[in-house]
């Protein structure tokens, strides 16, 4: 499923269309959004180097971790970059994202080819402009097209407001040049109004959910956390997918985070059926105590099971013999309790016959 994702921002929107976003929602018990942004950005440089994305660049913004740290990031995953690359530019807005360092310089300033520092991140006008500076630096100003990956938003709405944040997202998306774009949220530190409003931004929705969810209630408070000590970096990734006409797909799987990483796995059909396929030892010992239907297990007689025929030993019937013409009635006695009785209605009336009443008719 995280492979569709990556399909999804690697291949792009169509022309005309607006670009596919991508929000990773993340909360305090399952922390791995950023696992996630560098899965989804290490396999983006791989397509990109590789000539198999519609994109040609890549421009990354950094909010959350220092540049140095996504090239050694990338360099262990075996994509060296260089200050001579002409397909990356990074958007450093980690070290100085106040302006604080150097007073007398509000704009930004390029460390070298391939990082660039941006001061004073509140000014969303000025980072869109520098994003797509940085984008077209990579693929020109044609067609040809770049993908931008922000690692984090938590950052640009601790200094701008939900409203402006959320039209840098769609003035991005807008862009002709924009293939696609995707970022990171902590749902637990804003408001639902937030966290909805970039997702009606979105077209997709990825989200981190613990194998073990967290308890309200005090009173399993050790044993919770033992249970969330032994199971973190572990749960399920659920994606919501927008498609058109308004209807939405929803995948799920599992994953793990190691030293090496983050990890997908599909969940396992036994972990999804929401009953028991196996009896427990009492289970099993009150299912052979039930007596099954038409089973008589009386003490000192075998077994019999009916098997729906009356038998000529236990059942005798009694019929009486129909006379021609002069009884008025047919008597069958069961020899029980009870007794049919039949008059016929008239001497005309013939027992019963195979002869065919109608057969004078001309029909």
């Amino acid at each position: 499923m995280a492979d569709s994702i990556f399909r999804k921002l690697r291949d792009g929107g169509e022309e005309g269309e607006l670009a596919p976003a991508l929000t990773i929602e993340e909360t305090v018990a399952s922390p791995f959004a950023l696992d996630v942004s560098g899965y989804l950005l290490a396999n983006l440089s791989s397509s990109i180097l590789a000539g198999k994305s519609k994109s040609q660049g890549l421009v990354l913004i950094t909010f959350s971790r220092s540049p140095s740290f996504y090239l050694q990031f990338l360099k262990q995953k075996g994509i060296v970059v260089s200050s001579s690359s002409k397909w990356i530019r990074i958007l450093d807005c980690y070290t100085d994202p106040l302006g604080w360092i150097d007073q007398s310089s509000n704009g930004v300033t390029e460390g070298s080819s391939l990082i660039k520092l941006h001061k004073c991140v509140s000014d969303l006008k000025r980072l869109f402009s520098s994003i797509i500076e940085a984008g077209r630096e990579l693929v020109g100003d044609g067609k040809a097209r770049f993908c931008v990956a922000i690692d984090s938003v938590n950052e640009l709405l601790r200094h701008s407001s939900m409203p402006l944040v959320s039209g840098l997202l769609t003035d991005l998306r807008s862009h002709a040049q924009v293939s696609s774009i995707f970022w990171s949220l902590n749902t637990d530190l804003h408001q639902e109004k937030v966290t909805n409003a970039l997702e009606y931004v979105s077209t997709m929705k990825a989200n981190l959910e613990p194998l073990c969810p967290s308890s309200d209630g005090k009173r399993n408070a050790l044993e919770n956390l033992f249970l969330v000590h032994q199971d973190f970096g572990k749960g399920r990734f659920h994606v919501r997918f927008k498609l058109r006409k308004g209807r939405v797909r929803v995948m799920s799987e599992e994953y793990h985070v190691d030293h090496l990483g983050i990890n997908f796995s599909p969940i396992s059909s036994a972990d999804s059926v929401q009953f028991n396929l196996q009896l427990s030892e009492k289970e099993r010992v009150e299912k052979e105590k039930v007596v099954l239907p038409f089973e008589h297990q009386d003490h000192g007689k075998s077994t019999e099971i009916y098997d729906g025929r009356r038998s000529l030993a236990d059942v005798k019937i009694e019929a009486a013999p129909l006379s021609s013409g002069e009884l008025q009635s047919d008597v069958v006695s069961s020899g029980k309790d009870g007794e049919i009785i039949y008059y016929r209605d008239s001497d005309d009336e013939h027992p019963d016959s195979d002869e065919d009443p109608d057969d004078d008719l001309d029909i």
